[in-house]
């Protein structure tokens, strides 16, 4: 994996940038009006996450939107996956003590 995608992902603002665009494409000024950052601020942030391959641009007559790329998600989820797998079998092992000492 990139390391320039836990670059991106360790800034607020930018995991802010990517929720709001998981609900849908957005231009640089929506995300602006919606964030309350500056326009300078939020295509900063929008060029890191670029840089990093999680968002895509698209240049639609004066306006850019941006969407999120999925491709580096799906990889960052493959590499947290024997994490949560450790995780989930601590859990169930913490619910069935749970269940057999109430």
């Amino acid at each position: 994996m990139d390391d320039r995608t836990w670059t991106a992902l360790v800034d607020p603002h930018r995991r802010a940038v990517l929720d709001l665009l998981l609900q849908g494409e957005c231009s640089v000024g929506d995300l602006v009006e919606r964030l309350g950052l500056t326009q300078p601020q939020t295509s900063k942030h929008l060029r890191v996450l670029r840089e990093a391959g999680l968002v895509r641009v698209e240049r639609v007559a004066q306006r850019r939107i941006y969407a999120v790329d999925p491709a580096p998600m799906t990889e960052l989820d493959r590499w947290l996956a024997p994490y949560r797998r450790l995780w989930n079998e601590r859990l169930d092992r913490l619910g069935a003590h749970l269940e057999e000492n109430p």
